[in-house]
């Protein structure tokens, strides 16, 4: 089975870490910051996994998906040496606006430390909004299931020009 079927089926990508020594503060626990770095490499890892390059997006299609929203709320510490798992799910798409949601565990027990989200709006080089390149909606959409990408994404934010 591809990865791509994999992420349609299971409905997330999953990507591991391990917590480096870096990552932690005084306590020992991650810092909170952290996670938000995670969240990245489980979305890049998610794009590479249904089949897309988000760096070929960039340089090939002149666009980014910039973020314009994060959140996160976290449940449990993580310390270091923990492996983690980064599960990513597109969570909606609407025109130029992409959600994503994120549930970070502990492998070793499956505990959940810390859930989000991210979202992105799509953006040329000029930093100015537009379309989102047709291979990429199309394969989101696919993502989604046809016909509920409308109905999963978050209403559109009010972009200054």
């Amino acid at each position: 089975m591809s990865d791509a079927q994999t992420v349609k089926e299971q409905g997330f990508a999953e990507t591991r870490v391990r917590v480096r020594y870096a990552e932690t503060d005084q306590m020992g626990v991650v810092y909170h910051a952290n996670y938000l770095v995670w969240f990245e490499v489980g979305r890049v890892e998610f794009i590479r996994q249904i089949g897309l390059d988000y760096k070929g997006m960039e340089q090939e299609d002149g666009a980014m998906i910039a973020v314009i929203e994060a959140k996160a709320r976290y449940k449990a510490p993580a310390r270091y040496d923990d492996e983690l798992l980064v599960r990513t799910r597109l969570g909606g798409v609407r025109g130029s606006i992409v959600r994503f949601t994120y549930a970070v565990v502990r492998a070793s027990d499956e505990m959940l430390l810390c859930e989000g989200e991210t979202v992105h709006m799509v953006v040329g080089r000029d930093m100015k909004r537009r379309a989102m390149p047709e291979r990429y909606a199309a394969l989101f959409e696919q993502v989604l299931g046809h016909g509920e990408s409308t109905d999963r994404a978050e209403p559109e934010p009010v972009a200054a020009e």
